[in-house]
């Protein structure tokens, strides 16, 4: 009995280690800085930024509409000179590229070349999943961006996150089912008419909130020690 006891005993100390471990690893990350995790940004300070069309690797075919149109002010509230988005996008349409993907292996040098650009931003929209549900609907995006050098092809920031906004409204409409078909409609109405540019502008802001501030910004190198979680680092999990 005394050894089933103790193995019991050290099987309860094995486990609560792995249980441990476990939770450990699925931990919120530690914080990091924007001066730590992004030192080129200072080294370089690139003053112009050229923004490609975005990569849809999502299922909602005008997801890329909505999210690009909301990252010129972004960036340029944060203290860069952007490139006219629609002006750009133009131009590469002439050329015959509709989409950044066929200028992921293009030298960046040649952005410098025509542009006049120091660093390009690289996006690319892996979720845009409306989630209808009857008496509840949620909208999740989830982005990878990337700001490359044009100077010497490396990357100076990069971030990936997800953000899940709430379309229902959060209505109650009482108990019964007269209020649940009420709550109902309202659900409906509501995503039927649901303006996504403000939820695309909320995940650009979410994303660009880690990248340093330009030298357009009145903070401009003064932001090395401000801290934040890296949602990139957590999904890969490094």
């Amino acid at each position: 009995m005394k050894r089933i006891a103790k193995g019991r005993y050290f099987g309860f100390i094995f486990w609560g280690l792995v249980l441990i471990s476990f939770y450990s690893g699925c931990a919120a990350p530690s914080a990091t800085t924007k001066g730590e995790k992004f030192p080129l940004m200072y080294q370089e300070t690139p003053l112009t930024i050229l923004v490609l069309p975005p990569i849809n690797q999502s299922t909602a075919a005008d997801a890329k509409e909505y999210y690009a149109t909301t990252v010129q002010e972004v960036i340029a509230y944060w203290g860069y000179y952007v490139f006219p988005y629609e002006i750009t996008a133009d131009i590469l349409k002439m050329e015959g590229i509709y989409d950044a993907e066929l200028l992921l292996n293009m030298p960046l040098a040649k952005f410098r070349e025509y542009f006049g650009a120091d660093a390009v931003l690289f996006t690319t929209i892996k979720k845009w999943d409306l989630q209808y549900l009857i008496f509840a609907s949620t909208l999740t995006v989830s982005i990878e961006a990337e700001l490359k050098s044009t100077k010497t092809d490396q990357t100076l920031w990069k971030y990936g996150g997800t953000t899940v906004v709430d379309l229902s409204g959060g209505q109650n409409s009482g108990g019964g089912l007269a209020g649940l078909i009420a709550k109902a409609i309202v659900t409906a109405a509501t995503t039927a008419m649901a303006d996504y540019v403000p939820y695309a502008r909320q995940t650009n802001y979410r994303a660009l909130s880690t990248l340093p501030y330009g030298a357009y910004h009145p903070n401009f190198m003064t932001d090395q020690s401000m801290q934040f979680h890296d949602q990139a680092s957590r999904a890969s999990g490094k």
